[in-house]
């Protein structure tokens, strides 16, 4: 009945506000299998596919022999082991993650979970760990009302099916200038011992734990976090993003 009831709610709010795409604003068909997206921009989703860097997820393209160096994650030197994305941060991918990101967009998470749902080498990377959201710094989150990547890392545990589970372990110690504007070294730089571990959260030492954020960019916010968390005593850390890019 709830269900139903849900279905139904949908049905007449499409009706009386049709939704639109959020990258070419055209109007979205309701049967199809994304709200916020049209067809024609759902198709150009750039989903990521192995063979890939094991450090950031990005793809390698043609033939792939022996090792290969990746130019993304080039002097990053992890702290993590194996990174994974869904999809390349460009066209539709970027507009759904600036939509939720700065337009209070939460409507689009639903369209983000159908991406991590089409993306199966993604969804084995996390299935049976626990994923830790990249904070935001409280002055932030106060700001923006919720933290993006906390809802993303709901979203995938969704989509993986059960055997994860999302634990908010971290805490953003430092408010550091954004990042958008530096380069490689100055965002490494910029976030410097940024992270700890949330007072009163406990480490299991031997669970596998995925850090999740909204894009890859330099690695730099999955490096810090994952260097708290090792100084935690995790043993096991990974990351994983929506977009790449």
């Amino acid at each position: 009945m709830g269900a139903r009831l849900a279905e139904l709610r949908r049905g007449l709010a499409d009706a009386l506000f049709p939704p639109v795409c959020v990258h070419c604003r055209a109007l979205v068909p309701s049967e199809g299998a994304f709200r916020h997206l049209c067809p024609k921009c759902a198709a150009q989703l750039s989903f990521v596919e192995p063979p890939c860097c094991e450090v950031c997820g990005h793809p390698f393209y043609g033939e792939v022999e022996g090792e290969r160096l990746c130019p993304h994650c080039e002097g990053l030197y992890p702290e993590f082991g194996a990174g994974r994305t869904a999809v390349l941060f460009k066209g539709p991918a970027r507009a759904l993650v600036i939509e939720l990101k700065y337009h209070r967009g939460l409507h689009v998470v639903r369209d983000m979970k159908t991406v991590f749902s089409q993306s199966a080498h993604l969804l084995d990377h996390v299935r049976g760990a626990l994923l830790v959201p990249v904070p935001l710094h409280p002055r932030k989150r106060r700001e923006r009302g919720y933290n993006q990547s906390e809802l993303l890392a709901e979203a995938l545990a969704e989509a993986a099916g059960g055997g994860s589970r999302v634990a908010s372990l971290l805490r953003r110690v430092h408010d550091t200038q954004t990042q958008t504007a530096f380069d490689r070294k100055a965002r490494l730089a910029n976030l410097s011992d940024a992270f700890a571990l949330l007072d009163g959260a406990e480490i299991d030492v031997g669970q596998r734990h995925v850090l999740i954020d909204d894009v890859f960019t330099t690695g730099a916010t999955l490096n810090s976090c994952a260097h708290a968390l090792r100084r935690a005593g995790c043993m096991h850390v990974d990351v994983a993003t929506f977009g790449h890019g």
